[in-house]
C-alpha cells in the first residue's frame, strides 16, 4: 500500500454533498468556519472568486476543486466584486440536491455552477494528513499530469448531476471520495517546492523510506536506515526530508506513531501498553507521555471520548 493510500485509509474521509449553487451576475455567498469538517467546492462550470478569511483570494474555474482542510471561513463572489444590484439568493431543489441560486437560474447558463459539500473524517487518525495541508487547498485541472483523469471524473460527476437519474446522488457522493484522493495527489505534483505532507508523499526518492516508516512505525528507525532506503547519505536524507515535509524526520515519525495509536485506540480493544509497544514505545508510561504531548490527553481519555462521540452520533 502506497503512503498516500495508507494515510487516506487512516483518515477515512466520508463525502457528503450538501448544495448546488448556480449563480448569475453579482453575488456573494459566505461560508462560516467548520473546524470539524473539510468543506469543498467543485466548479462544474463558469468562474468565481473565493475570498479567504486570511485576506487572500483565489479564482475557481470550471473543473477546479478547492478544499479547506482546517475548515476555514470563506466567501464565494463574482469576479468584479460588484455590490450593486445583488439579487437575493433563493433556495429550491434541482431533483438531486438543494439548489441555491439568484435571478436567472434555471434559464440562461449560470456564471458559476458549483457542487458544494464536506468531507467528515476520524479526527485523531486524520491529523497526520490534514493538519499538514495548506488551507485552502486549490487544485487546477489544467496544471497537473493527472489532468485527463481528473477531467474525466469531473465530467462524469457533472453528467450525473445534470441528468439526476435514480442513484445519481449516491454515484456523485462516491466519486467525491475519489476526487478527494486525486486532488491530494495532484496538489503534490503541482507544488513540488512547497513543503507539506503532499510534497513529501510525491517525492520519488523519499517515497520508499516513507512507505517503510508507515508500514513499521514501531521499528527503532534511524536516519541512516531511512537514508539507505532512499539511497542517500544521512545528512542528505535529513536535509531533503525537511525541505519536502517542512518538519524533521523525528517529528514526522512521532506524528505517524500517534496517528497509528489513535486509530488502534478507537478501532480495537487492545490495551494502551500493547498499542504503545506496537508503535515504538517500550513502556506504557513513555507512550502515555508522548500521546499526552501530541493529542492533549491521555490514551484512556482519548479512547473514552472518541467512543462516546461515536455512540452519540449513532443514536442521532
Amino acid at each position: 500500500m502506497d503512503a498516500l493510500t495508507r494515510l487516506v485509509h487512516l483518515a477515512r474521509p466520508q463525502a457528503s454533498l450538501e448544495l448546488r449553487c448556480q449563480l448569475h451576475g453579482s453575488f456573494a455567498v459566505p461560508s462560516d468556519a467548520r473546524p470539524n469538517a473539510v468543506p469543498f467546492h467543485l466548479a462544474l462550470g463558469g468562474r468565481c472568486v473565493i475570498d479567504v478569511a486570511n485576506g487572500s483570494s483565489l479564482v475557481l474555474e470550471a473543473g477546479d476543486l478547492v478544499m479547506f482542510p482546517k475548515g476555514g471561513a470563506h466567501c464565494m463572489r463574482d469576479l468584479e466584486r460588484s455590490t450593486n444590484k445583488r439579487t437575493p439568493l433563493q433556495l429550491s431543489h434541482d431533483g438531486m440536491l438543494p439548489l441555491e441560486h439568484n435571478a436567472g437560474a434555471g434559464g440562461s447558463t449560470p456564471d458559476v455552477d458549483l457542487l458544494c459539500g464536506r468531507f467528515d473524517y476520524d479526527k485523531g487518525p486524520a491529523a497526520l494528513l490534514l493538519r499538514n495541508l495548506p488551507d485552502p487547498l486549490h487544485v487546477s485541472l489544467a496544471e497537473t499530469p493527472s489532468a485527463p483523469a481528473l477531467q474525466a471524473l469531473v465530467t462524469l460527476m457533472h453528467g450525473e448531476a445534470e441528468r439526476r437519474q435514480p442513484g445519481a446522488l449516491a454515484i456523485v457522493t462516491a466519486l467525491s471520495h475519489a476526487l478527494f484522493t486525486m486532488a491530494l495527489r495532484s496538489y503534490g505534483q503541482q507544488h513540488p517546492d512547497m513543503p507539506n505532507m503532499l510534497t513529501l508523499l510525491s517525492d520519488a526518492r523519499l517515497a520508499p523510506s516513507v512507505q517503510a516508516l508507515l508500514a513499521e512505525p514501531g521499528r527503532d528507525w534511524t536516519i541512516a536506515d531511512l537514508g539507505e532506503k532512499a539511497a542517500m547519505s544521512r545528512a542528505t536524507y535529513a536535509r531533503r526530508f525537511h525541505e519536502c515535509a517542512g518538519m524533521t524526520v523525528l517529528e514526522f515519525l512521532t506524528q505517524v506513531r500517534m496517528t497509528m495509536a489513535a486509530n488502534l485506540l478507537t478501532q480495537t480493544q487492545r490495551s494502551a501498553a500493547d498499542i504503545g509497544m506496537e508503535v515504538g514505545y517500550q513502556s506504557e508510561a513513555a507512550f502515555g507521555k508522548a500521546f499526552q504531548q501530541s493529542m492533549g490527553m491521555t490514551p484512556g481519555r482519548y479512547r473514552k471520548q472518541e467512543r462516546g462521540e461515536a455512540v452519540s452520533e449513532a443514536r442521532a
